[in-house]
């Protein structure tokens, strides 16, 4: 397993594990990063990330990418 915030850009990846306080996994969770979902890459803006998840862009932070593993 390896964070989301290392992956190469447009790779798809499937979400094995989602890290941090029980608040952050929530969160992430309302956002649509889910156990089992496919979340991709699809830009890198000032240490943000642009991602693709459940067919929707969402921008996190790198700290947050961080903590899901992929």
């Amino acid at each position: 397993m390896i964070p989301l915030s290392v992956t190469d850009k447009g790779e798809v990846n499937v979400i094995k594990r989602i890290g941090g306080s029980p608040d952050v996994k929530q969160h992430l969770e309302n956002l649509g990063f889910v156990v089992g979902g496919s979340v991709s890459v699809v830009n890198t803006m000032g240490g943000n990330l642009i991602v693709n998840v459940k067919e929707t862009r969402v921008a996190i932070s790198r700290e947050m990418a961080n903590k899901i593993m992929v």
